[in-house]
């Protein structure tokens, strides 16, 4: 993935498209694939949603928020997805239960990216300084 949409797969992973060569309002800062249907959805800095062989489930595309998205993860059974702002804030499409964030807190260091917990549902958040928040998700500790 690349920050103008440019998707490129290599071995056996389909491409489904990208936004490559489309005037974007923010730059793809983040992907996540379905398991379910092998296809991937992009998210935009402005948390606008790109799916491409994978259902889109909504976006923050239209709505101001406080910080720029920079991550993204899914559900394992490809029904939902969040989404991340650097301020820890959490977005989420389809399924994918809403377990908290840190939106709103003061934190040490930005919120850099965050990864899903397929055994309960949760995930993780990790900041530039190496901290990792828990929502949901089993803490096994921080860097």
């Amino acid at each position: 993935m690349a920050a103008d949409g440019g998707i490129f797969s290599f071995g056996d992973a389909p491409f489904y498209g990208s936004m490559d060569g489309r005037r974007l309002n923010a730059p793809i800062v983040g992907i996540s694939t379905d398991d379910a249907t092998g296809g991937y959805s992009e998210v935009a800095a402005d948390g606008g949603i790109f799916s491409f062989g994978a259902p889109f489930l909504g976006s923050t595309g239209a709505i101001h928020l406080n910080r720029p998205v920079n991550g993204m993860a899914s559900l394992a059974d490809g029904q939902g997805y969040w989404f991340v702002a650097s301020d820890g804030g959490i977005f989420s499409g389809g399924s994918a239960p809403f377990h908290g964030s840190t939106g709103g807190a003061t934190l040490n260091a930005p919120v850099v990216g965050m990864a899903s917990d397929p055994s309960t549902g949760g995930y993780w958040l990790v900041a530039s300084d190496g901290g990792v928040l828990s929502f949901g998700a089993s803490f096994y500790g921080a860097g």
